[in-house]
C-alpha cells in the first residue's frame, strides 16, 4: 500500500551501473558467435527452426502471451481511471499511474527500435537458409529490399515490462517484490526462448531488450514513486543551493 514513508534504499551500484556496463560491454564485444552457436541448436538444415512452424510456440507462448500482458495493462489502464475519479481509490493513483507509464514505455520502444536498426532475424539469414547476410548491430547494413525488423526483442518485452511490478512492490512488499522480479526474470526468458526456437530473435536480441526495459522501469520508479530519506533529500537540497 502506497506510504509517505520513504523508500527502501536504491543501490544505483547494482540497479544502475551494472546495466549500463553490461550495455557497453554488448557494444564493444557483440557475442556473434555465442549468438550463432545457440542458434544452431534450434537449426536443422533442410528443415528449418524446429519451434517454426510449433502451433505451441505461435499461438500460446506468443500470441496468446502477448493478449494476456494487453489485457493486463488494459486493466492497469483502467484502474488509473478510476482512481481518478473515485476516493477510496486515491492512493492507488501515482502507484496505478507508473505501472502504466513503466509497462507502456517498455513496449513502445521496441517497434522504433527495431525500424531504426533495421536487424535481421536469424530465419531471414543465408546461414540458417534465409537470404539476408549477417551485419553486427553497429555495422553497415548490406543492401536488401527487405531491411529487418529484430532488434531488439519484441516478444521479450512482453515478459521483461513486468520489472515494473518489481519496483511497484519493493518499498512496501519487499519479499512479493522479489517474487516479481524471479517471475519476470523467469518470464521474459522463457519468451525469450521461444522466440529463439522458431528463429526470429538470437539471445543478444533479448538480453537488450531486459537491460532496456529495467533502465525504463528504474527511471520511471525514481521519477514517479521513490522517496529519498530525510538526509538525502537535506544533502540534495544543499547541493541544489550551493
Amino acid at each position: 500500500m502506497p506510504s509517505t514513508a520513504a523508500s527502501r534504499p536504491l543501490n544505483l551500484w547494482l540497479s544502475l551501473c551494472l546495466p549500463l556496463a553490461l550495455i557497453a560491454l554488448l557494444l564493444l564485444v557483440e557475442p556473434t558467435r555465442l549468438d550463432f552457436a545457440l542458434a544452431q541448436l534450434f537449426y536443422s538444415p533442410g528443415q528449418g527452426f524446429i519451434g517454426r512452424h510449433s502451433a505451441f510456440l505461435e499461438d500460446v507462448l506468443h500470441d496468446r502471451a502477448k493478449q494476456a500482458v494487453i489485457l493486463f495493462g488494459v486493466l492497469a489502464i483502467v484502474g488509473l481511471l478510476i482512481s481518478c475519479a473515485y476516493k477510496p481509490w486515491t492512493h492507488l493513483r501515482r502507484p496505478l499511474a507508473y505501472l502504466v507509464l513503466a509497462m507502456a514505455l517498455s513496449t513502445a520502444i521496441v517497434t522504433p527500435l527495431k525500424a531504426l536498426t533495421a536487424v535481421h532475424c536469424p530465419w531471414s539469414l543465408s546461414d540458417f537458409g534465409g537470404t539476408e547476410t549477417y551485419t553486427p548491430l553497429l555495422a553497415e547494413r548490406a543492401p536488401t529490399l527487405h531491411p529487418g525488423r529484430c532488434w531488439p526483442g519484441g516478444h521479450a518485452s512482453s515478459g521483461f515490462t513486468f520489472f515494473a511490478l518489481f519496483f511497484l512492490l519493493r518499498d512496501r512488499r519487499p519479499r512479493l517484490a522479489r517474487v516479481a522480479l524471479l517471475g519476470t526474470l523467469a518470464l521474459g526468458s522463457l519468451f525469450s526462448l521461444a522466440r529463439m526456437m522458431q528463429g526470429a530473435h538470437f539471445l543478444s536480441h533479448n538480453v537488450w531488450t531486459a537491460l532496456l526495459d529495467w533502465l525504463i522501469c528504474l527511471g520511471a520508479y525514481r521519477m514517479l514513486l521513490y522517496r529519498p530519506a530525510a538526509e538525502e533529500r537535506s544533502t540534495a537540497e544543499l547541493s541544489a543551493s550551493a
